[in-house]
């Protein structure tokens, strides 16, 4: 079987802070950019991998979800309760210093887990977490 992850999605409250994060700090392409004012979707992925995306959606513009549900995610993206993603990466302590020179919030500073990796945290600008792990 041949499958691979080709997107996946984190919502944001503020296009032009999410460019400037993972464009900017984490040094990820904008892809795509579709949309206007904070209903814009963003695509954006590693420079050297074309086929693996972060599609960034603002989450109020699903017409499935409630008034009340909205308010939840909010609150939820507001505690960085909402949504996360891992990264990997073979220089953790490089790839921390840099995000943290560029400003990006500081959730966990690299830490040997008692689980076998070793691992960092930060919050993107919606309150995403993303965790990044240290590949061997």
């Amino acid at each position: 079987m041949d499958i691979t992850i080709n997107a996946s999605f984190l919502p944001h409250n503020d296009p032009d802070a999410s460019v400037a994060f993972f464009r900017d700090i984490l040094g990820f392409e904008i892809r795509k950019d579709v949309g206007q004012g904070t209903m814009r979707w963003l695509t954006v992925g590693p420079k050297d991998q074309p086929g693996t995306s972060i599609v960034l959606y603002p989450p109020a513009a699903d017409p499935g979800i409630t008034d009340d549900e909205r308010r939840t995610i909010a609150e939820m993206m507001a505690k960085g309760t909402y949504a996360r993603i891992i990264l990997a990466t073979k220089d953790l302590d490089g790839v921390f210093a840099r995000l943290q020179a560029g400003g990006a919030e500081v959730a966990q500073e690299p830490t040997d887990q008692p689980y076998g990796i070793r691992d960092c945290a930060f919050r993107d600008p919606a309150g995403n977490q993303i965790r990044i792990n240290e590949l061997p």
